[in-house]
């Protein structure tokens, strides 16, 4: 995001004191123990580089103005994985450096999409802690659901908090799907496992128990009657937090009716595809459909030995620093055009933004490709 804003160690505890209390009416840290908790954190980050005064260098993206019409957008979190802070307190910190992050947009974004997986292991807290820590955002938030969050109950606490697990919306001449994609088929009731069972082998990506990510009949299903009333002139933004094309199966980065869903979206003259769950800076393109992943604020991921998409710039997002908890971490935002294609900023934190410009895709990389990295790889 645009940077020359106060980091989260330094800024706005004044008027997050009703927060944190909040907080620790969750069985989150006190006010005063997250205080002195982060700013020891940022005392020993800052003697050790591992964090700068500012999140991000600052970023223009030019609104585009095609067919006389303005571009809009929207920024996103994803992947903060949230355990209670008992367990672990670092990953409240990122999320909470995300927000602050997107709160520090000049200007503000339409809204904010997160991204799937809020949680960690679906539990009540978690998901708590993490729709009290959203509510601090200032733009409207749109939530996406991931595996994570849902396969402890089934999803009955994520419908609880945000509602449905899939809808749509229309914002400034652009269809907007948010898709269901991490359903499975039952392996767990033949097994008996118990619902904490079963979370645990659906947060194991190769254990070789779990049935592969889907959308499923029933989700294509409202999806074709949720597309059936849109002109396929009309520029569609899909969020789904699985892939919707095969990347790597052992690792679960595959959707397995990816296929499917495909056909239903090439009927559109322009379709753009947001996803997460990879925790990488991901490019894809397959016909008329364009493919980005998202960053997550917990962990970084190595990309896969196989099945990489030839169009996603693996040197721009090296290996994660195993000295670095944040290095190959971020956010970003998008801005759409008139066109219904995106030009994508990927923050990646601790290292300079990497655009992706729309015309990258639609030209298979012969044209506005991004400069060649100069950072090592780990």
């Amino acid at each position: 995001m645009a940077g020359g804003h106060k980091s989260i160690e330094t800024k706005h505890y004044e008027e997050r004191a009703a927060f944190f209390e909040g907080l620790a009416r969750l069985g989150a840290l006190s006010r005063r123990g997250f205080m002195k908790v982060a700013c020891a954190s940022a005392g020993i980050a800052a003697a050790k580089g591992l964090i700068t005064p500012q999140s991000f260098q600052l970023v223009e993206v030019a609104q585009a103005a095609e067919a006389g019409t303005p571009g809009f957008t929207f920024a996103y979190i994803s992947d903060t994985h949230l355990y209670t802070a008992k367990v672990n307190d670092r990953f409240i910190r990122s999320i909470l450096k995300a927000v602050d992050d997107v709160n520090a947009l000049n200007p503000q974004p339409d809204f904010v999409l997160f991204g799937g997986d809020l949680a960690q292991l679906g539990k009540k807290e978690e998901l708590e802690l993490g729709a009290e820590i959203l509510k601090n955002v200032k733009a409207p938030v749109k939530m996406m659901v991931g595996e994570h969050d849902w396969f402890l109950d089934m999803g009955e606490q994520w419908r609880s908090l945000f509602g449905p697990s899939q809808y749509s919306f229309d914002h400034k001449g652009v269809h907007f799907v948010t898709l269901m994609s991490v359903e499975e088929k039952d392996f767990w009731t033949a097994r008996g496992m118990t619902p904490e069972e079963r979370m645990q082998t659906v947060a194991g990506l190769d254990n070789g128990l779990q049935s592969r990510f889907e959308v499923g009949p029933a989700g294509r299903a409202w999806l074709e009657a949720d597309l059936a009333k849109v002109d396929k002139a009309t520029p569609i933004v899909v969020f789904s937090h699985s892939p919707l094309y095969k990347y790597y199966r052992n690792w679960n980065f595959w959707t397995d009716d990816a296929d499917e869903v495909q056909a239903i979206l090439a009927k559109f003259d322009k379709v753009t595809v947001v996803h997460g769950h990879t925790h990488q800076l991901l490019l894809n393109q397959i016909g008329k459909i364009s493919f980005y992943g998202l960053l997550s604020t917990a962990w970084p991921w190595p990309y896969a030995p196989e099945g990489l998409p030839k169009l996603t710039l693996t040197a721009q997002m090296n290996r994660a620093d195993p000295f670095n908890a944040f290095d190959g971490c971020g956010d970003g935002h998008l801005d759409v055009l008139a066109s219904g294609l995106v030009d994508k900023v990927y923050n990646l934190w601790n290292r300079d933004p990497v655009t992706i410009r729309s015309t990258y895709l639609t030209w298979q990389g012969t044209t506005a490709r991004p400069p060649a990295p100069t950072l090592p790889t780990y």
